[in-house]
């Protein structure tokens, strides 16, 4: 392949362009990467498709290993970002080791809020409204504003 056989995006042109039918789609290493990053977001298969320009069939027919575990892609995909994280650590860059402590605290975190959640603590409930609160304090009136009991039906 010459400098001239990628189109205006970059994306290469397949063999056959301008012939009759439409032409192949050409899986490449980067659109690869793109169905992957986008798996990882929960990103659906039409939205998938649609970010590149193919329809839903094409995207199950070549792209079926990196559709069929969004989870796995998600961890792959955390772990690359962890590892550049850690080289920029290793040289030395302050934001990097910040950007990790926050991190590596916001990990804690969770794990803290899972076992809080496992002892069975009661969780916190949203505080009353006005106008429930009222319906409340209008149920426990008593004297002679109480609402009057059902009556009785004699037969």
């Amino acid at each position: 392949m010459s400098d001239w056989d990628f189109d205006l995006l970059g994306d290469p042109i397949p063999e056959g362009m301008g012939k009759r039918g439409r032409p192949p789609h050409l899986v490449t290493l980067e659109n690869r990467r793109k169905v992957m990053v986008l798996a990882a977001f929960d990103k659906n298969e039409d939205q998938i498709a649609a970010a590149l320009s193919i329809s839903t069939p094409t995207l199950k027919k070549h792209y079926f290993r990196e559709l069929r575990s969004r989870l796995e892609a998600r961890h792959r995909l955390e772990g690359k970002l962890l590892g550049s994280l850690l080289t920029e650590v290793d040289k030395g860059n302050v934001s990097a080791v910040d950007k990790l402590f926050k991190r590596l605290d916001k990990h804690d975190l969770v794990k803290l809020a899972a076992r809080v959640s496992e002892r069975g603590r009661p969780e916190r409930t949203a505080p009353k409204g006005k106008k429930e609160m009222q319906r409340e304090a209008a149920g426990q009136v008593g004297g002679k504003y109480a609402t009057p009991p059902a009556p009785r039906l004699i037969n």
